[in-house]
């Protein structure tokens, strides 16, 4: 028995449920198509060729990124420390707590520069 088979049939069983799912719901999903599904935009608001605000993009969509991308980042690191935290010692306990510092400075920054302000 080669050792790949395991992945070959978790592989077949991810393709057939990816098939499975199109096609489900390419014959049971509604079929109710108008001008407004068929327009590039869906959400109501009419396209225009030029962004609103002169084509610059406001900072905020840079702060949102930047919130997301660290607090995820933040979160892969921390779940495996705190499940292996009996075994790592003081040491570890350190560097978490400088890694959670860097941390709560980006914070800080997006905080001040009104990131947090949903309006």
């Amino acid at each position: 028995m080669s050792p790949y088979l395991p992945l070959v049939i978790m592989l077949a069983i991810g393709a057939g449920f990816a098939a499975f799912s199109i096609v489900a719901t390419s014959l049971t999903g509604p079929a109710r198509y108008n001008r407004a599904k068929l327009e590039a935009y869906e959400c109501g608001i009419q396209p225009t060729p030029q962004a609103a605000g002169g084509g610059r993009v406001p900072i905020k969509f840079y702060l949102i990124a930047m919130l997301f991308i660290v607090f995820d980042i933040e979160t892969v690191f921390l779940i495996p420390w705190a499940v292996a935290f009996n075994q790592l010692g003081l040491f570890a306990l350190v560097q978490v707590l400088l890694f959670v510092g860097a941390i709560l400075v980006a914070y800080a920054y997006v905080w001040r520069r009104g990131g947090l302000e949903w309006d």
